[in-house]
């Protein structure tokens, strides 16, 4: 019987590779990624510590311009939508250029298109922040890797070290 994410994550559950020939021995081998160090699929714990980073960054310059007030729900709601916005721009504008967050580069991360293009692009990153904004589909990996941010932009994230 097929898993219901048989759709889109080609040998979900079986070991198998899309074409179904044999089993994949390492997460990115049938993207041709190597099995460890530079170039190979992150795994969850730095690609989450880098989303931590980038989160507290955000904050950390919200501050600058918004003074929290913990008290005053309407100065924390305005503080929480910079925020927002603040995450959003430290996401997007360095992922559309240079494949990296601030918080990807600190745990040696970085995005890339499986097409080998160097920039991951404007219409990328932003698909790519707003589904980690909802969570779920930057939760969710395949036998690859890859969330479903990654497989909708075609992109994986890879050690950078």
């Amino acid at each position: 019987m097929a898993r219901w994410t048989g759709e889109w994550l080609p040998g979900a559950g079986d070991g198998t590779t899309a074409g179904g020939e044999g089993t994949q021995r390492w997460r990115g081998e049938r993207l041709g990624l190597p099995q460890s160090g530079v170039g190979s699929v992150a795994g969850g714990g730095p690609r989450l510590l880098g989303l931590v980073i980038d989160l507290v960054l955000a904050s950390l310059v919200t501050t600058l311009f918004v003074k929290p007030s913990l008290q005053d729900p309407a100065v924390m709601q305005m503080f929480n939508l910079w925020s927002v916005g603040v995450w959003a721009a430290i996401t997007i504008i360095p992922v559309t250029f240079f494949g990296f967050t601030p918080g990807m580069a600190a745990v040696g991360t970085r995005v890339a298109r499986l097409d080998g293009a160097q920039m991951v692009g404007v219409w990328r990153a932003v698909v790519r922040a707003a589904l980690t904004f909802v969570i779920i589909p930057a939760a969710i990996r395949n036998i690859d890797g890859r969330s479903w941010l990654d497989r909708l932009t075609g992109t994986v994230v890879i050690r950078m070290r």
